[in-house]
């Protein structure tokens, strides 16, 4: 469920230094998902936090450009980003929901993101396709979507669809492809292509290492 924007990462402030970025105390880094596109995560979990939360720390050519706090139904609870701090507006009308998605392969969402500058309406779906996935030995079922995104007079900001890939062990969303409704053509992929464990080599890893090094990068936040 993870929307998909297009920005230049080389040119893109950063949120927090990749290099200082480490693990907190209290909390336990849970893998390092190395993508296409010159994009990396880092996942974390805290025992402050609510059961199945997680941190996910999203990493650039130019640093860390956003860490965004997630349940365990993947509802953006709160992001960090170079603009300012987002946060979801609760109860949501419609919250997205692994349970629901893992369950009947169809989640419909819609819920309000308030951010520094306004306030933005999200609305769509995540579905299954059928198709199940290894890439670097984890096991990951496809996923395509749709969604809107709206300022609350409803004038329209984005219309996205793309595929993505859906862990069901760690009840996350990992980027796959996306697309504008009005450039379907013009795709981005920044698909998984390693998934690190603590204690193996590149485990919370201070840069993303595939398809980097180009003027323009495309990226989700």
């Amino acid at each position: 469920m993870y929307k998909l924007l297009t920005a230049a990462l080389l040119m893109a402030p950063v949120l927090v230094s990749a290099q200082t970025l480490s693990i907190p105390d209290g909390c336990e880094g849970v893998v390092t998902v190395q993508q296409r596109g010159c994009v990396m995560v880092n996942v974390w979990q805290c025992e402050a936090d609510q059961a199945g939360d997680k941190w996910i720390a999203l990493i650039g050519e130019g640093g860390v450009f956003s860490i965004q706090h997630v349940d365990r139904e993947f509802q953006w609870v709160e992001a960090f980003k170079p603009s300012g701090t987002e946060t979801l507006e609760q109860p949501a009308p419609d919250p997205s929901s692994v349970t629901e998605l893992l369950k009947n392969g169809i989640d419909t969402w819609e819920f309000v993101i308030n951010k520094p500058e306004n306030s933005e309406r999200n609305v769509g779906y995540d579905a299954l396709t059928g198709l199940e996935v290894i890439i670097d030995g984890e096991p990951l079922l496809q996923t395509e979507f749709e969604g809107k995104t709206l300022l609350m007079d409803g004038t329209e900001i984005d219309d996205s669809a793309g595929r993505q890939y859906i862990s069901a062990k760690h009840r996350m969303f990992f980027f796959g492809e996306g697309w504008d409704a009005a450039t379907p053509d013009d795709i981005i992929d920044l698909s998984p292509v390693e998934f690190i464990y603590p204690g193996e080599q590149g485990f919370f890893s201070e840069r993303p290492k595939f398809e980097c090094g180009v003027i323009e990068s495309r990226f989700a936040g």
